[in-house]
């Protein structure tokens, strides 16, 4: 099922150059999967010229054309669905039923941005004059480097190729060497849907290589990644040097503020389900439970009922719900988290271990912590796997305070059924996106991303085009 993989440059696969080649392996078995190709310089500046020739294409192509073809890769992806999922199990170890979802979702990027497509609209302004006349028009902001994270690696990719391809611009992807097969499965849809040679490239190998060579290139007028915060810096840095658009999305640690007029079991049970999933390495996940110290016994007793009984395994056998880590360093910081927290006083109400009966693989158990001081690691980094902490609160502005005292900012969460304490919470929270009783935010009609070192920019919904586009002015004197 599993296959080697090159490069995608000209509307070809192709191995690289030197033919050099690095391992993918299976998170739930440590055995090597397959082989990615290492693109080299040369490779590189194929898929630059490749993309330069093929924005000059698609910038020209009509906007229906444009939007019946981009249609098509959402209809090729559904109908494709089973098999890109099962890729996505083995290569990130994700249960099979996420895997499908999140297939389903990167489809549905594809349908909303034909849609949106048709619907780039500009703005004519009542000139002071009246033999003048003003108006603004969008245009494609050229060719785009896009770089994407390992724990969605179909979803993420697609939210830039389908943004890129509605606003008429090329797109050269560098997905993470961990999971690629997923990414190359939309290259192909896009491929097979008619999108034109050029327009759309897939590179591999050295990530740091690849992004100061692509980003360094005049030819690159727009950035967008999906990664940690220091990556983001590293890239932010890159694209300064040569006054590139940039949109990036980063990492969260996402609080929880659950008020004490809210069922605190039914709070937990919508919280544990999330926080699980993907096995906690969601940028969006929430991870930081302020819980009211009225609503604490009831809360973290069910959240810890519910970890104690995920079903742990590989993620294409039948009924798992939680399966491995992607990586051995993730796994590595759970642990150093959960001794941190438990070293500061904080009390483990499940998990913490490696589950029984796993040799291989980069499995933990889904691990709750009690009591948990906002000094601890668990707090203060982004704790990107399935351990969830928490604590208590009595004061808003208290928790308010504690909430919004971290440099990230990408989601949060708050429940609560009074109309005004959730106002006020969802207004106070300094994150791009909150959740009011309701945890799933991700889907394609909304914009998706955060404020402070969380990123900038947006993507999704009728905002994420506008980041692949540039808006020009125009003034026009009538003669006579």
């Amino acid at each position: 099922m599993y296959q080697d993989l090159d490069l995608f440059i000209g509307g070809d696969w192709r191995p690289a150059s030197d033919n050099g080649t690095k391992a993918v392996s299976d998170p739930a078995t440590e055995e090597v999967l397959g082989t990615i190709a290492v693109a080299t310089e040369s490779d590189i500046d194929a898929a630059l010229a490749s993309a330069q020739e093929g924005f000059a294409v698609w910038r020209k192509t009509g906007t229906w054309d444009r939007a019946a073809k981009i249609r098509r890769v959402a209809d090729l992806i559904r109908e494709r669905q089973e098999h890109i999922a099962q890729l996505m199990c083995l290569e990130t170890g994700k249960p099979l039923a996420e895997a499908m979802g999140e297939t389903g979702a990167s489809a549905d990027q594809f349908e909303w941005y034909s849609e949106e497509t048709k619907r780039i609209y500009g703005q004519i302004i009542e000139a002071r004059a009246q033999d003048s006349r003003m108006a603004v028009i969008h245009q494609p902001v050229g060719v785009v480097a896009a770089f994407s994270a390992w724990n969605f690696p179909a979803l993420l990719p697609a939210r830039k190729i389908a943004a890129a391809l509605a606003a008429g611009c090329a797109i050269v992807i560098k997905p993470a060497g961990e999971t690629p097969a997923s990414c190359a499965a939309l290259i192909q849809a896009c491929h097979d849907a008619g999108i034109p040679a050029g327009v759309v490239s897939m590179v591999t190998g050295s990530s740091g290589r690849i992004a100061e060579q692509l980003i360094g290139s005049p030819i690159v007028r727009k950035v967008s990644v999906t990664g940690s915060v220091p990556v983001g810096k590293q890239i932010l840095s890159l694209a300064a040097q040569g006054v590139k658009k940039v949109s990036m999305e980063l990492g969260g640690h996402a609080p929880v503020l659950v008020f004490d007029d809210f069922d605190a079991r039914i709070a937990a049970e919508v919280c544990a389900a999330t926080k699980f999933r993907n096995c906690g390495q969601v940028c969006i996940s929430p991870t930081r439970f302020y819980v009211h110290r009225n609503s604490y016994d009831a809360f973290s007793s069910r959240f810890a009922e519910i970890a104690k009984s995920l079903k742990i395994g590989r993620g294409l056998d039948e009924g798992v719900q939680v399966g491995p880590m992607a990586n051995r360093r993730g796994l590595e910081t759970v642990r150093r988290m959960t001794e941190d927290a438990l070293s500061r006083g904080a009390r483990l109400l499940a998990g913490g271990k490696a589950p029984a009966g796993f040799n291989k693989g980069h499995f933990v158990e889904p691990t709750v912590l009690g009591d948990v001081p906002d000094d601890a690691l668990v707090m203060t980094e982004e704790p990107f796997g399935p351990i969830a902490p928490i604590t208590t609160f009595d004061d808003y502005d208290d928790v308010i305070e504690r909430a919004n005292a971290l440099p990230f900012g990408l989601a949060g969460y708050v429940f609560s059924n009074d109309l005004s304490v959730a106002t006020r919470a969802y207004e106070d929270l300094e994150v791009g996106m909150v959740g009011v009783n309701e945890m799933l935010l991700a889907t394609a009609e909304a914009p998706f991303g955060g404020v402070k070192e969380s990123g900038m920019g947006r993507e999704g919904g009728s905002f994420g085009i506008h980041d692949y586009l540039d808006p020009k002015y125009v003034k026009i004197k009538l003669a006579g």
